[in-house]
């Protein structure tokens, strides 16, 4: 499993020897280029820092393959012996019982804690497998019901599996002789705010061998249902405060033959219980690693829904590999483990997830994690629980860029490419020097924005873009570096994965992100590719905004793009619209509309009234020049209006308006 996997994909040794050999002819030429003073000088002087993060980088590959290798040669009965995510926390109970894990509002956590919390959700879930211990079960500590512990929970909507120990669909679980709810490998849903039952729930499911899907907090409607079943989803388990916005969801998500948890106590529906009350009844012994272990590293663990470029979400499939690979992330950025790591990060995104809780794993430091952000509090918090490191994505950081210590990174939810700033460049998101690119390989290849497609020679292939020239970012396809896609039909790939890029044959991972590096090799980020853009953090598909408008009644065309806007990052959301004669506009049931089935961050801030749209050469509709044009009233003859958030309605973009817009006094 874990050991034939790495065996094959972490050429750690060859790697560092390569480095060496390639290392010795530019140090003895060094002294002459400097005496020339050769055009090769800018990249040269960062030589140092590109040599220092290589071998930093393949000490962090060999930590990584060594603890694979000490899992897979684990006693399948000890915790140590499951998944990446299970055994890395035993471990990290056995090593540091006592250092802090967890630090959330006045509560603390240490890693023990967090270790006794995650194996009662284990057993929990392992009711609902219908668990009855399994070979050997009969110590409480391997994993059997043991003393005190109850029965499994009544029938559902079983499904028919099996696995070691567990019965299945039809069969008795220990004790209670109740049908399964799961069955072995299940994926359960979590709608849940980032707080510790997150977390728990989260590593409950990775140690009962069951796949976790991480659904976005704001969707609901179609969005929400399109989601849970595009990963399969058998449950789901919602905080208890999204009961009230949910009610209307509940019969779909029934006849959907979900079994639906609440995270909490309060007065549910029928048919939802209480599943924190069902977790605090089990004992916190641990489970058998074997419960958990996969058959391949490549295994999909989890789902985390991506826009991709277009389109609704997508579950991009994570790999045991990926959670592996991320307990190396703040190695990688020079963290150590006595370091404090601030959160404020939605967990269902990587960055929190992944990066922040999976990467605080890695070396076992402390993470202090925030339900939401606050930039009044986030100094108060630094200086109280003494702050060493804090992740951010989008506008968290506008508010404190004036700060020093900033290392930016880039990296995507199903990607196979990651960039680190580790020289601290200021704007920049990682370096692609020679060093770099030989542990983790990727390109920059010119594009063409107003079709969409890479540029190709007379040959076919790709054609490398030149320093300060913007390029598509991508990263070839290989067994160290896979793109597992995403759950569902092969089509939702489609145009992620191109083909004879450089040579025939070759396969490489398309970010659909534009880059650009400079002359001195250093990466920043330029712009996004396809039918989306970035806005309050979140990527936003501009076919699911229009679909949305296209049910109206009174309109004819839509379309979505999106816009800057003076002192806010990304981009924000503007839909061109066409009336469908003989209607007119109707701004309160457009605003009703739009707020009922889109998340806040997917609304469109501005609207702009046209007698038709324009197309491209090729029949597109035209997206680069309406978003070049923007909102300005004093540009543009169309009517516009702008979703004004105080007022909860969208208003005529006025010159009054426009002006309180760029002093920052109107609220989008």
């Amino acid at each position: 499993m874990f050991a034939s996997g790495w065996n094959q994909t972490v050429p750690t040794e060859e790697a560092g020897s390569m480095a060496a050999l390639l290392l010795l002819p530019l140090l003895l030429l060094l002294p002459l280029l400097l005496l020339l003073k050769l055009p090769l000088w800018p990249q040269l002087r960062w030589l140092p820092a590109d040599l220092a993060f290589a071998l930093r980088a393949l000490r962090c590959k060999r930590a990584l393959r060594a603890r694979a290798l000490a899992a897979a040669a684990a006693d399948p009965e000890s915790p140590e012996g499951g998944c990446s995510l299970a055994w890395r926390l035993a471990e990290l109970a056995r090593q540091r019982p006592a250092h802090t894990f967890l630090i959330h509002g006045s509560r603390r956590f240490s890693y023990s804690e967090a270790e006794r919390e995650s194996n009662r959700a284990a057993r929990a879930f392992l009711r609902a497998l219908g668990w009855d211990g399994g070979p050997g079960g009969s110590d409480s500590g391997a994993g059997s019901a043991g003393e005190g512990e109850r029965a499994a929970p009544g029938a559902g909507d079983a499904a028919a599996g099996s696995g070691a120990g567990l019965t299945g669909g039809n069969g008795a679980a220990r004790g209670g002789g109740a049908a399964a709810l799961l069955a072995p490998g299940a994926t359960v849903a979590l709608l849940l705010p980032a707080g510790p039952d997150f977390l728990w729930l989260w590593f409950g499911l990775a140690k009962a061998g069951l796949r976790t899907a991480f659904v976005p907090t704001a969707l609901r409607r179609g969005p929400l249902l399109h989601c849970l079943r595009s990963c399969g989803a058998r449950a789901l388990v919602l905080a208890p405060e999204f009961l009230e916005s949910l009610e209307p969801d509940l019969p779909a998500l029934r006849g959907m033959g979900l079994h639906l948890w609440a995270a909490g106590p309060g007065t549910h529906p029928a048919g939802i219980s209480d599943l924190m009350a069902e977790v605090s009844a089990e004992v916190d012994g641990p489970v058998p690693g074997y419960l958990s272990s996969p058959q391949s590293i490549t295994d999909t663990c989890l789902y985390i829904f991506t826009s991709g470029t277009t389109g609704l979400p997508k579950a991009a499939r994570i790999s045991h590999l990926k959670i592996l690979q991320c307990q190396g992330f703040y190695q990688l950025c020079g963290v150590h483990q006595e370091d404090v790591i601030y959160l404020a990060l939605p967990l269902y995104h990587m960055s929190g997830s992944l990066l922040g809780v999976v990467g605080c794993l890695g070396i076992g430091a402390t993470v202090v994690l925030k339900s939401k952000f606050s930039a009044g509090q986030f100094w108060e918090d630094c200086q109280q629980h003494r702050v060493t490191v804090f992740q951010y994505i989008g506008e968290l950081c506008r508010y404190l860029v004036n700060q020093p210590l900033v290392l930016e990174t880039y990296g995507l939810t199903e990607g196979n490419v990651a960039t680190i700033n580790y020289t601290g460049q200021q704007g920049a998101v990682g370096r692609a020097s020679w060093l770099y690119k030989l542990i983790f390989p990727f390109s920059l290849i010119r594009y063409d924005v107003t079709i969409g497609e890479p540029i190709r020679d007379p040959r076919g292939h790709c054609v490398a873009t030149s320093p300060g020239e913007p390029g598509l970012l991508v990263a070839p396809v290989s067994q160290q570096s896979p793109f597992l896609g995403y759950a569902g039909g092969p089509e939702l790939a489609q145009g992620k994965l191109l083909k004879d890029v450089f040579r025939p044959g070759d396969v490489f991972f398309n970010t659909g992100d534009l880059l650009v590096c400079d002359d001195q090799g250093f990466l920043r980020f330029h712009d996004r590719t396809g039918d989306t853009f970035r806005w309050k953090g979140e990527n936003v598909a501009t076919t699911e905004v229009a679909e949305v408008f296209e049910a109206l009644d009174f309109l004819q065309e839509v379309n979505v793009y999106g816009v800057t806007v003076p002192g806010h990052e990304g981009r924000a959301g503007m839909a061109a619209l066409v009336l469908r004669p003989p209607h007119s506009l109707d701004l309160m049931q457009l605003y009703t509309h739009v707020s009922e089935n889109l998340p806040p961050y997917a609304r469109p801030r501005f609207l702009r009234l046209q007698e038709s749209l324009a197309t491209t050469e090729t029949f597109k509709q035209q997206k680069v020049r309406m978003a070049e044009e923007g909102f300005d009233p004093s540009t543009l003859s169309d009517p516009l209006y702008v979703l004004d958030q105080a007022a909860g309605a969208y208003l005529p973009l006025t010159p009054t308006r426009y002006s309180a817009l760029l002093a920052g006094d109107l609220r989008i």
